[in-house]
């Protein structure tokens, strides 16, 4: 007879304590780095250079929005128009009895 190859499932046990790992250093640009422009023209050009890395980093943290599908947007957007006909319905309630309190206050 033919022994049958039964699959065997192995789960990690995933409720011990989490090994920590440190955090990785960030590295600091060295003085040769720094100095690839003469001084005035890095006072010059300083503006335009962080200019640069907003656009760099404002792109990177774009690229790691998580966005919506469009049936999500579609709800968003619907309960957006729904809050703002309910907030519109109760600012011209309030509107009108002011007008009748004031209107009956002065005559």
């Amino acid at each position: 007879m033919a022994k049958e190859k039964t699959k065997v499932r192995v789960i990690k046990d995933t409720s011990g304590p989490k090994r920590q790992t440190p955090a990785k250093k960030t590295k600091k640009p060295s003085d040769k780095e720094q100095s690839r422009l003469p001084r005035p023209l890095r006072v010059l050009f300083k503006p335009f250079i962080a200019t640069g890395r907003y656009f760099k980093l404002s792109w990177m943290e774009l690229r790691q929005v998580r966005w919506p599908n469009r049936r999500t947007t579609w709800k968003l957007t619907a309960t957006v128009i729904v809050y703002c006909v309910l907030f519109a319905a109760v600012i011209m309630l309030l509107d009108m009895l002011f007008q009748f309190i004031f209107n009956k206050a002065l005559g």
